[in-house]
């Protein structure tokens, strides 16, 4: 198991203060696959009956989010989610922020994957709306009750993000001056990313979460491994990339642990400093 805590001696050997809330990245830092890994799932489970919040801070759509993660916040062992990257955060009772995208802002996005001959979708609170579907896209739609194809959904719908699929790793829509028109492209594969305002992310979903909770982001905790997690990192008090996280990421993380299948979450965890 490999963990580099990134501070001084002195600081390494201690034990890390409890945060108030730890906010955790889906997948592949909780889940391989789109599968919790049971070791996690029972980690989760046992800090339920601590004081600390447990939130997911993802970049999935509300519609698709795996039915493992959504049981653990029906049985309330977690407290609430932020999903979009951001763009919407609910728990058990209601919703707590979402941000829609406004009618100029599906229009720009619409135009610029059309520009690039995109197949592209817009996430809403219950669907993800695909622009068209080719042979892979039609068997993932036929397992997938909450995934259309609909091309004209976002005129009549609220959308949080949009979410795009390139041909090849190297037609990445580099050409595409997003901020131009504030918007902002954020990978989370290496053929795959998200179209989002410039303002969104999983950092403003937190804040969100903080002032539901009454806590201070510095307070707070988060484990990623995506370039989607980099505004989170910046935000919180201590920032834990797992193992086979993206260099760029791993350069912001306070702290770098190991993969999930060398029980990364379960390394830093053991360093908190919880009261007997």
């Amino acid at each position: 198991m490999f963990t580099e805590y990134k501070a001084s001696g002195a600081q390494a050997a201690s034990k890390i203060p409890t945060p108030k809330i730890i906010f955790f990245d889906i997948d592949d830092t909780l889940s391989r696959a789109g599968m919790i890994a049971m070791h996690n799932q029972t980690t989760l489970e046992t800090l339920a009956d601590s004081d600390i919040k447990l939130v997911i801070s993802t970049g999935r759509s509300k519609a698709i989010l795996p039915p493992d993660i959504l049981a653990l916040l029906e049985a309330d062992v977690l407290d609430a989610i932020i999903c979009m990257n951001g763009q919407y955060s609910f728990d058990n009772h209601q919703r707590i922020s979402h941000y829609p995208l406004t009618t100029q802002q599906t229009a720009k996005i619409v135009q610029l994957c059309q520009e690039s001959k995109l197949i592209h979708k817009f996430d809403s609170a219950t669907h993800i709306s695909w622009s068209d579907e080719n042979e892979r896209l039609r068997e993932f739609n036929a397992r997938t009750p909450n995934s259309i194809v609909d091309p004209y959904y976002y005129k009549t719908n609220e959308v949080y993000q949009c979410s795009v699929f390139f041909n090849n790793q190297a037609d990445k829509m580099q050409e595409v001056d997003f901020a131009k028109d504030d918007l902002k492209l954020v990978h989370w594969h290496n053929t795959g990313a998200d179209i989002l305002p410039i303002e969104a992310s999983k950092a403003r979903g937190i804040l969100d979460i903080c002032a539901y909770y009454g806590v201070d982001a510095s307070d707070c905790m988060a484990f990623g491994d995506g370039m989607n997690d980099i505004e989170m990192f910046d935000l919180v008090g201590f920032a834990v990339a797992m193992g086979d996280a993206q260099p760029d990421l791993i350069a912001r993380a306070d702290f770098v642990t190991g993969t999930i299948e060398e029980r990364g979450i379960q390394a830093v965890l053991e360093r908190l400093d919880l009261a007997s």
